[in-house]
Formats: structure tokens, sequence, C-alpha cells
């Protein structure tokens, strides 16, 4: 049985916790919470000297604009027990009342009926609007029994743990991978034998984005989602993506593997495994004929720090930088038996890094049609068993 309750009385906001000023604590920054992400997988040792407080259990939201609408909301796993963590001032946090789940309660924050309140309740100048924490204490919510509580929960977890998984895996993997790079082309003393000295675009070809208000779809059901830079950045189009027309060209369409260079605003070059969608304009599709993506992909990636450098000089609003950044990189191209050696090691782990991103994708997907349907009690969860 549902009944309805205020969102506080079944959340503590902002619990009392101590912390000395000047005490060293672990810190999560704002830009340490990942969008539509459960965990938290950074933090920063800091002496407090103000922010919210919260201990593990605990979900953490931004409250101020963009953050709130990019899914910055968290449940806190960082610290130990009887451990307290700090963080930003923009942070609302919520702690389970008795008789409420705390797993129920991180996705009942995180579902459309909270969200979409919040959101809703933003005031201030454009730009800096918060979330009115008064509005969110007194919103109406519907909640099921304890037990449902906890099968709900552990349902929608299970997903957001498979995920952790696939991230945690990842990232080893790419720490592998970033090693054997470094081995062979970074850290070594002489150029090996038959290797030749080269550009960046010897390596690939760095293929700009359209200007996709000129391809408008007739109807969406024959159209893509855009990439543009924000959805690089989380990874993955939403329902609210621009479309576009199928009428592009093949080129210029994404697909899962794709490396994708942002040379505008956030500079970022990433493997794309977020579905097939048409590419956008200042970003840049990374391809060859000769050479295998791990290549290219890893020469952008160790020249991003240098690239960023020089967008940030840039006497623009918005920093980015030009085709002869990437002809004055240089880079290293083994002969044919060498380049065939490194394959055989590297092309496997970004192989199976791709496969996890794109299995990412897809339990997002399904724990995102589900959280609505859960919380709504439109899902009968009466034959789960804990």
């Amino acid at each position: 049985m549902w009944v309805e309750k205020l969102l506080k009385d079944i959340a503590i906001f902002n619990p009392r916790e101590t912390l000395k000023k000047g005490e060293t604590a672990k810190k999560i920054a704002m830009e340490q919470l990942q969008p539509f992400c459960r965990d938290v997988s950074a933090y920063d040792l800091a002496p407090y000297n103000g922010g919210t407080k919260f201990r593990n259990g605990d979900t953490i939201m931004a409250r101020i604009t963009p953050c709130l609408e990019n899914g910055k909301i968290a449940k806190m796993n960082l610290l130990n027990e009887n451990e307290v963590g700090f963080g930003s001032t923009e942070y609302i946090v919520f702690r389970a009342q008795e008789e409420v789940d705390e797993d129920f309660l991180y996705y009942l924050i995180s579902s459309p009926t909270v969200r979409a309140a919040a959101i809703k309740s933003m005031v201030g100048s454009s730009g800096r609007q918060r979330v009115q924490t008064g509005v969110l204490e007194n919103l109406s919510v519907l909640i099921p029994t304890y037990g449902d509580q906890q099968k709900i929960g552990k349902t929608l977890k299970h997903l957001d743990d498979k995920i952790e998984l696939n991230r945690r895996i990842n990232k080893n993997l790419e720490e592998q991978a970033r090693t054997i790079f470094y081995r062979y082309f970074i850290h070594i003393s002489d150029i090996p034998k038959g290797w030749q000295e080269g550009y960046l675009t010897d390596i690939a070809e760095y293929l700009n984005g359209l200007a996709m208000q000129k391809f408008r779809p007739q109807n969406e059901q024959e159209s893509l989602p855009v990439l543009k830079i924000k959805e690089l950045r989380q990874g993955q189009c939403d329902i609210n993506s621009e479309r576009c027309s199928l009428d592009i060209k093949p080129q210029y369409i994404i697909h899962d593997g794709d490396v994708i260079f942002s040379w505008s605003g956030s500079l970022l070059v990433d493997f794309w495994c977020g579905g097939i969608c048409g590419l956008n304009q200042h970003l840049f599709k990374v391809h060859s004929k000769q050479y295998a993506p791990w290549l290219y992909y890893s020469w952008t990636k160790y020249y991003l720090a240098e690239f960023v450098a020089m967008a940030a000089d840039k006497a623009t609003t918005m920093g980015h930088i030009k085709r002869d950044a990437l002809e004055n990189a240089r880079v290293l191209i083994p002969c044919p038996d060498d380049y065939l050696k490194i394959e055989e090691q590297l092309q496997p782990l970004y192989d199976a890094i791709i496969a996890h991103r794109v299995e990412i994708r897809k339990l997002s997907t399904l724990r995102n049609t589900l959280l609505p349907r859960l919380m709504s009690g439109e899902i009968d969860v009466s034959d789960i068993t804990l």
C-alpha cells in the first residue's frame, strides 16, 4: 500500500554533522559528480572551511543550474564508518529517516517526480538559479511499505552495481593501455629502427562535423540524434537531444567505437559509445584507413593538455584549437612489424573498454526506463524476494 507523505517526513535535509574548522577531511567537489551516475569515484583531502557535510548512505543533489539539469545526484559511498565528508555549499543533502530505505530514497530523489519539482522551484538570476529547499521539503510523494522500498531499491541498485563494476574494470583497462602506449611511444630514449617521425595528420584525418540546423528532419521517425559537445561529455544523447535528417552523408554518421575529438569549448577526445548519431560542428571525427583507432586516439589524448593550453590563450569566450595545431603535433609511427605487435596488445583492451561502455549505456537506459515505473507503483514488486 502506497501512502502520501511530505519529502521532509521521509528524509532529513542537510543533517547536522561536526567538522572542526581546518580539519582535514574528504571533499567532494561539484566536478567530481558525474551526470546521472550514482557513485562518486574521486575526492580530495582538504581542510574544512565550510560547506555541506554528509556520511556514507546520504544522497547529495546539486541545487544550482545547470548542474541539477545535467543529473548531478549521487549516493555517498567513499567514506569509512562514522567518517564525515564535506562538499559544495551548492548541494542539498538527504538522509533517510527511520523506516525509509536509503537506496529507495536515492532513486526517489533521482526520479523525474523530485528532479522536475526541484528544477521548477529554481529562483535567482539567469545562470545562477538555485532550488528552493522549502519547496522540496513540502513536496508530496507517494511511498510504499518499507519492504517494497527495499525491493525497489534492490532492483535499481543491481543495475547501478553492474554499471559501477564495468566502470571500475574499464578504469583498470585504460591504465593498462596507457602504460603500454607510454612504454612504446613516450618513455624511450631513441627512435627504434624502422620507425618514422610524423604528425597527427599523418596517422589520421580529422573530419569536422556539420551545422545541423541545415539538416532538420522531416519527422522524428526518420532522424538521428545530434552529437554535440554536451552529449560527448555525458557519453550519450538523451531524449531531448536535437535531431537531424538521415540524409546526411555517411561519413558524418557516428557509430559506437568511433573516435571523437571536441576541438572547441570543452576539449576532450573519447571513443563514442552512445549509439548511432549525427556529427555536429565543433567536433572532429578522427579516422584512418591505414591505422587502427588505438593509435590516433592515444596520440590525440597525449596532446590534449597541450591543446587545452592553446585554447585557453584564445581571445574568445569559447576556447578552441586550429587545424595547424594538429599538423604541428609530432608523433612516432612504428614500422609495420612493430605496429602489429603493439596492436596485438592494445586492440583487445580497447575492444573490451568499448564493449563495457556500450553495456553501461544499455543498463543506464534500462534503469532510467524502470525508475519512474517503479516509483509510481506501475510495476508490482510483490513477487520480488530480498
